[in-house]
């Protein structure tokens, strides 16, 4: 499946049959299982409440987090407009302010922070040329200046991949160009360069990635699969992990403390509000409080002890839905 005639599979074919779309509540949500008769790991439980809603609502966006601001970039939103968006969040002040657009407006892209520099990575514009649709372009946003530059750009164009950042260098993982990648690319923002690594044994798209002591996990994607495999950057190798308790793609991913939190994501047509724990220690999966809102192509990113979601989409439509887990 490709995006010439559809815009991200589900997405275009679930969000085309709405209009409008749906905001944040006032809510907050307390602790509570709400996971589907999975297992519950009692150390893992916490609570999400509501946070102020983005002020443009968009899905397949990507995000990063630099001292203590959390930036939400790119997408498209509920006119199937592409993004050039980018939009700060405080959590202070719980409060959101819109910054420099990037220079390529784009979705199904990812997004890594080295140094204080954001990287934004690949994606798609809705152009394709000769079977290639995924976009090879690097830009890289500076919050300090409140200005965007352009790097080198990847090696291999491609969107819904992931990007993880170990010891100072940016991995592009995975995602999907005409075929499904396994392509590996590394960036080195110190030198601006690119070089190709050991490919993922599974090829997706649409996966979530994170690092967990020098250790990148891959997860999920492709339409809808829960494999996991594990890729050390030191001796430049990939091992197959514990596969997620559910299938699914199009999720996110964000590391508290020793563990990977899989949030959210579909699969089938089957929209998820489900988080699952990865603990790479005994190589387990378990289940914690399920998130407030169903979405899938949201993005995530941690900020001091509490993950925020925002964005992405259900069968409502395109969100701006912000929320955030504190695990007890």
């Amino acid at each position: 499946m490709n995006l010439r005639n559809t815009r991200l599979w589900v997405a275009a074919a679930l969000i085309a049959a709405v209009s409008g779309c749906s905001g944040a509540s006032n809510t907050t949500i307390v602790r509570s299982p709400g996971t589907e008769g999975a297992r519950v790991a009692p150390q893992a439980l916490g609570t999400w409440v509501t946070k102020a809603p983005m002020p443009t609502a968009r899905t397949w966006l990507a995000a990063g987090a630099i001292n203590g601001i959390l930036y939400a970039v790119g997408g498209y939103d509920a006119s199937n407009k592409n993004l050039s968006t980018v939009e700060a969040y405080n959590p202070t002040t719980d409060s959101w302010t819109t910054k420099a657009p990037m220079p390529t407006a784009r979705y199904a892209l990812a997004i890594g922070v080295v140094n204080g520099i954001l990287y934004a990575v690949g994606g798609y514009n809705g152009t394709c040329k000769f079977g290639n649709c995924g976009l090879n372009m690097v830009e890289a946003y500076n919050p300090m200046t409140d200005s965007w530059t352009t790097k080198a750009p990847m090696p291999t164009g491609r969107f819904g991949l992931a990007v993880g950042v170990v010891n100072g260098i940016l991995y592009a993982v995975g995602g999907e160009s005409d075929p499904y990648l396994s392509t590996v690319e590394a960036y080195d923002p110190t030198t601006d360069t690119w070089t190709t690594k050991a490919s993922m044994p599974t090829p997706r798209p649409n996966l979530a990635v994170g690092v967990i002591n020098g250790v990148l996990y891959a997860v999920g994607g492709s339409y809808s699969i829960n494999t996991v495999e594990a890729y050390d950057p030191v001796v430049d190798t990939w091992t197959t992990k514990a596969p997620m308790k559910r299938k699914g793609c199009c999720l996110a991913s964000s590391i508290l403390g020793d563990r990977l939190y899989a949030i959210g994501g579909i699969n089938g047509t089957q929209g998820r509000h489900t988080v699952e724990v990865y603990n790479p220690s005994t190589n387990t999966w378990t289940t914690t409080v399920s998130m407030p809102t169903t979405r899938w192509a949201l993005a995530s990113r941690v900020i001091g002890h509490t993950i925020y979601v925002v964005g992405g989409a259900n069968s409502s439509g395109v969100l701006n839905t912000v929320e955030a887990f504190t695990r007890m």
